[in-house]
């Protein structure tokens, strides 16, 4: 082999080094991540909506400023391992039904329950 021929190889492993290393190097981006369901909609209650019923009572006691702490249960603990969002679904929907009986202001109302029970309305929901 003469010297121009060893060059030449010499220059084609460099290359082939160089563009296998660039090729190696580079990495496809991580497939986008799917939202978990109950963190971004719940258009449906997880629970029983006529349990809710039990709710009344205590938005009763709450609208009419009954004297003393009115307990938190059974509403409450209903709606305890909720989030904020499946909260107000649930509780939307129980207004919404008449489940709770009473004729109310539905905004009022569901603010007033969430909040009592260590809930918040979420930002931009409307009970409609």
């Amino acid at each position: 082999m003469g010297s121009r021929a060893l060059a030449t190889t010499a220059f084609l492993i460099t290359l082939n080094l160089l563009f296998f290393t660039l090729v190696s190097s580079t990495q496809c981006p991580p497939p986008p991540k799917s939202p978990k369901h109950h963190h971004h909609k719940a258009s449906t209650c997880p629970k029983d909506t006529l349990k809710l019923g039990v709710c009344a009572n205590l938005l009763n006691d709450l609208v009419h400023l009954v004297v003393g702490t009115p307990p938190k249960t059974p509403c409450c603990s209903l709606l305890g391992d909720l989030v904020d969002l499946e909260a107000a679904v649930c509780l939307c929907t129980a207004i919404k039904a008449n489940v709770l009986g009473i004729n109310l202001n539905v905004p009022v109302s569901l603010s007033l329950l969430l909040n009592y029970c260590g809930k918040k309305v979420p930002k931009g929901f409307q009970c409609a």
